[in-house]
């Protein structure tokens, strides 16, 4: 089968053990390196198969170089809804929010961001509403004195007091039309209770597919928050973090970290404040990142550009009257980079009261030269102590960077199937695993591809990947589902093509990484194996499904050996939905790119039937495997 150059799918001289190895597969949720990596283009010709399966006549084309779809198909029903907590928000860039470079200030966009989302927040809430955090925030874009800044602010998902405000900022030439993406950011925001206690948000309803989307993922970010000081903390003491400019010497000179020190004060007046009175979190961020600048200057005796504000939490509240004290250092200089942290402190006019910590931040800058390409930094020479602790400390948070940057916000496409997993990135491989299957679920143009008794299975095509979706309903309640389906170990009771699944590592009480055997054997006769790291997700609010999410990983501890040929896999996992009447709906979904869709769809009709004989052996495991054991 692997050895074949035809492109036709309409082609029947196929080999049935090669189908059967395709389809077994796809259920197992692996796939073989050299197929899966597959990228050129081919077509679907119309047969009576295609016709019956798909109901469609003509050409269906599947091409790895196609233009992606457009959202407005997929939106266009929804065009005229507008989400209700959508704000809105242009400013012309005027010489006085501009720099000595005559650009936008970061710290003026900081602000406007601030507002924007604080709208937005109270829209949904109907009260007074505060900036607990801010996401990663990567700065693409400047603006120039006479552009146009263009915000646009959404709640994408509110949960108990909180809620996660979208914000996405572009700029615009009025002159020539053009416009461009300047950065994006997740914020948080919390209710204000007018009396005493917390304030219960209502939930959020979303309505189109990016909506939906945003509103399941916002979950996963909400648990990457919660985790961020815990993963710098493991690997400080787990891991050894290499210097990379320690064999560099002096060619480019040292800086004493202590020259770079800034401490300035700031009083906090009405203009500085919101509605409340408490000082806008914008307004913090605008003067902790003026401080920072300077900081960062006088280790490069030079303009620098603010390229990266780091996850930040505010940790208490500041009001009109409050003194800020804020303090910047360089922590450390890469090659071409350097972080400097920030500490902001409020106290009022009585001097016996001690300071209030209200926020710390790290900030990365760059140097840029004519050709805005990066300069090589001087070293900085941390002091003894603290200032040791503050360079180790911003080691880490480059390498965690990197990784969340890395792994979270490349697009599918651009991450490979496997990545290697270790204590510092584990929580971001299991963002983008669970996210890439939950972006799979929020797919509406799922067609129906066949059904047999109560199982369906559904196909998508989309940017050159082909999708399949089985699902059916069982009178089973849905916990023990997800917690049968979740078990990996147990998988082969019910699935043919997993011959042994052996649990490596317990990364936490959700998270577990797997060696994975399969009965089906690769080209040069071995069986395959893969190192599959399994997400398990429980609902975080209702009409929430259950989540099991499989990606592969690299572990280091576990090299491919001659005894078995190492396979990976894209994206699949189960969906589990609680119904009415204690029914249950049980979807899984499989993801394939275009090297591999040709061998599939040659005999789609028989992997229909394949898929039912399957999914009625996962019914029988269910229905001996759990309290309640009717089944509809």
């Amino acid at each position: 089968m692997r050895g074949r150059s035809t492109n036709s799918l309409t082609d029947n001289a196929v080999n049935k053990d090669a189908l059967l190895d395709v389809y077994s597969w796809m259920v197992a949720s692996v796939w073989p390196v050299s197929e899966v990596r597959g990228g050129r283009s081919f077509a679907l010709r119309s047969d009576s198969r295609w016709r019956a399966l798909f109901g469609v006549t003509g050409q269906l084309c599947l091409s790895a170089t196609s233009p992606p779809h457009t959202q407005a198909s997929v939106m266009a029903g929804n065009a005229d809804i507008r989400n209700p907590t959508e704000v809105h928000m242009s400013q012309m860039v005027l010489p006085c929010h501009a720099n000595h470079r005559s650009q936008l200030s970061t710290g003026q966009l900081l602000k406007w961001i601030d507002t924007a989302a604080c709208l937005s927040a109270e829209r949904h809430a109907g009260c007074p509403c505060v900036t607990a955090s801010m996401d990663d925030i990567y700065f693409e874009h400047t603006i120039s004195v006479g552009q146009v800044v263009n915000l646009k602010t959404k709640v994408n998902r509110a949960f108990n007091s909180s809620m996660e405000v979208g914000i996405q900022v572009n700029s615009e030439d009025l002159c020539s039309g053009k416009e461009w993406k300047v950065c994006q950011a997740f914020a948080t925001f919390v209710a204000q209770a007018q009396a005493k206690g917390k304030v219960k948000l209502r939930p959020l309803t979303p309505v189109t597919e990016d909506e939906k989307l945003e509103h399941s993922i916002a979950a996963e970010r909400r648990r990457m928050r919660l985790v961020h000081t815990d993963i710098i903390k493991d690997l400080l003491v787990k891991c050894t973090l290499q210097d990379e400019r320690s064999r560099e010497g002096n060619v480019n000179g040292e800086v004493l970290a202590q020259a770079t020190r800034v401490e300035s004060v700031e009083l906090v007046l009405p203009p500085h404040a919101n509605h409340q009175g408490n000082t806008f979190g914008g307004q913090i961020m605008a003067w902790m990142v003026n401080v920072a600048t300077i900081a960062a200057s006088r280790l490069c005796h030079t303009h620098p550009t603010l390229k990266v504000i780091e996850m930040f939490h505010f940790r208490g509240p500041s009001q009109v009257g409050d003194r800020l004290i804020l303090k910047a250092i360089v922590n450390n200089a890469f090659k071409d980079s350097m972080e400097v942290g920030v500490c902001a402190e409020a106290f009022c006019h009585e001097m016996n009261v001690p300071r209030r910590h209200i926020n710390s931040a790290f900030m990365t800058f760059m140097v840029l030269d004519e050709k805005n390409h990066p300069c090589v930094l001087p070293r900085i020479k941390p002091d003894e102590g603290d200032g040791q602790r503050r360079y180790k400390e911003a080691l880490a948070r480059r390498k965690i960077r990197l990784d969340r940057k890395y792994v979270t916000s490349c697009k599918q496409s651009e991450v490979p199937l496997s990545v290697p997993w270790d204590p510092s990135n584990q929580v971001y491989l299991s963002y983008n695993n669970v996210s890439a299957l939950k972006m799979l679920v929020s797919k509406t143009d799922w067609v129906l591809a066949s059904e047999i008794n109560t199982v369906r299975l559904y196909t998508l095509e989309e940017d050159g990947y082909l999708s399949f979706k089985v699902e059916m309903r069982v009178s089973i309640d849905a916990r023990e589902v997800f917690e049968l389906l979740s078990d990996l170990s147990r998988r082969n009771q019910w699935d043919a093509t997993y011959q042994e699944c052996q649990l490596l590592q317990q990364v936490n009480a959700d998270d577990a990484i797997y060696h994975v055997i399969s009965t089906m054997r690769s080209s040069e006769k071995r069986l395959q194996d893969f190192i599959i790291l399994a997400s398990r997700r429980q609902p975080c609010d209702v009409g929430d499904p259950y989540v099991v999410a499989f990606r592969s990983v690299i572990l280091p501890a576990y090299p491919p050996c001659k005894e078995y040929t190492r396979g990976e896999t894209l994206c699949a996992g189960f969906c589990v939905w609680p119904e009415k009447e204690h029914m249950t709906k049980i979807s899984y979904y499989n993801q394939f790119t275009p090297g591999i869709v040709q061998y599939i769809t040659t005999n789609i009709a028989g992997l229909s039937s394949d898929f039912y004989n399957s999914f009625q052996a996962c019914e029988r495991f269910l229905i001996e495997n759990t309290r309640s054991k009717t089944f509809v």
